[in-house]
């Protein structure tokens, strides 16, 4: 390795500088003591867990994602964190066992073996609420507000909510007694959003022909609130669960609408990214100038089921450093500069007084050769009549 190359960090590493690394503990704990008025508790999952564990529940994308090793100590298989929801869940279900509604909180760093458009970078500081134990519409609302609150508290502006639920293509799935492969060619074709490729896979895969019409359907509804009354006539055959997850879907509508007018709602009823782990609606926040959103959640109904207590759970996560971008912020310019300690009479009793006040002081070092400037510094420490005072620096002409 030549030492041009010892700087380099793999792919999809990223560092974080001055400022932007203030900004995020700024932001981080700003989150914090957002979701602390909202009622929810803030925990702290370990970064390495047991893969039996770790992974219980999720399906195949974040077994994917998951940096693997072997536990020195037991021999067993062991995986880093790659998204901590899963973990909540466990704590939720067997470390704290609470009866009734529980609202948990995190920041903390995940690590994911590949990147993607979705998901961003593989090393994000993920931070996100869950709220377990009801099933209630009123849970999910909760949800929703307080990403856009989260947002808004970040800086976001024009936001775009984009909101779907997997019950009505569960459901359709489950009408048409689809094997796993039909599934899986038909949410392929969803996914791509492809008309051409999802006829072609539902002429072959449903002889039903209400049943095919409703799944071509589905790959069209997607725009405004407008799509849930075209949803209506297209779904007027489908099982009554369809038409319970579209009012979900309205009434979720109605829930954000109220208290936050200023945000686009998006609605894609062919949005399957996490079908395999979600189990009712879901959701993302996107603004302009990002590719990828900002938050994503939804519910996810008995992740606990595998650590011995099923719960009713909804929640969100964000990427703290994503966030972070959306206000850059300038090097704070509030130091004041004291000169390097050569045995003047007061200076470090001034130093540490200005200190336990809470301000920022930057002390030179014998021979420095950089300056206040460099520093951020615009006051200075500098001897007066009776003992130092502090003066503004006049800028440099």
């Amino acid at each position: 390795m030549t030492i041009a190359d010892r700087w380099l960090l793999p792919d999809g590493m990223d560092e974080v500088l001055p400022p932007q690394a203030s900004r995020m503990e700024e932001l981080r704990r700003a989150l914090l003591d957002l979701y602390h008025l909202w009622g929810y508790d803030q925990v702290m999952p370990p970064p390495v867990e047991f893969l039996d564990s770790l992974l219980t529940g999720t399906g195949t994308d974040l077994d994917l994602q998951t940096f693997k090793l072997t536990d020195q100590l037991t021999g067993r298989m062991m995986g880093v964190s790659a998204d901590v929801t899963p973990q909540i869940a466990r704590m939720d279900a067997h470390s704290l066992k609470r009866e009734g509604p529980v609202r948990l909180c995190y920041c903390t760093n995940v690590l994911r073996a590949k990147a993607d458009k979705h998901q961003g970078g593989r090393s994000p500081v993920q931070v996100g609420v869950e709220l377990f134990g009801h099933a209630s519409l009123a849970a999910d609302v909760e949800i929703l507000r307080l990403a856009l609150e989260s947002l808004a508290v970040s800086g976001a502006g024009e936001i775009h909510l984009a909101l779907g639920h997997v019950g009505i293509y569960r459901n359709l799935v489950v009408a048409a007694a689809l094997e796993p492969e039909a599934e899986q060619a038909i949410s392929a074709a969803l996914a791509l959003k492809s008309p051409s490729q999802l006829d072609e896979a539902v002429s072959r895969l449903i002889s039903d022909a209400a049943l095919a019409n409703m799944f071509r359907a589905l790959g069209t509804l997607h725009g405004g609130p407008e799509v849930l009354e075209e949803a209506r006539e297209a779904f007027s055959e489908a099982p009554q669960a369809v038409n319970d997850a579209l009012d979900k879907l309205h009434e979720l509508y109605q829930g954000v609408s109220a208290e936050h007018p200023e945000v686009s709602c998006y609605f894609d009823l062919a949005e399957l990214r996490g079908y395999q782990y979600h189990t009712g609606m879901m959701f993302a926040a996107y603004v302009p100038g990002y590719g990828q959103a900002l938050a994503k959640g939804g519910r996810y109904d008995d992740t606990g089921k595998a650590f011995g207590r099923a719960r009713p759970a909804t929640g969100f996560s964000m990427d703290l450093k994503l966030l972070a971008t959306l206000v850059l912020r300038e090097p704070d310019n509030d130091g004041v500069w004291a000169p390097a300690d050569e045995g003047q009479n007061g200076l470090s009793e001034a130093i540490q007084t200005l200190r336990s006040q809470g301000r920022r002081v930057v002390q030179a070092l014998p021979g420095q050769r950089s300056g206040a400037v460099q520093h951020y510094c615009r006051e200075q420490l500098v001897p007066g009549d009776n003992g130092w005072i502090v003066e503004a620096i006049e800028p440099s002409t």
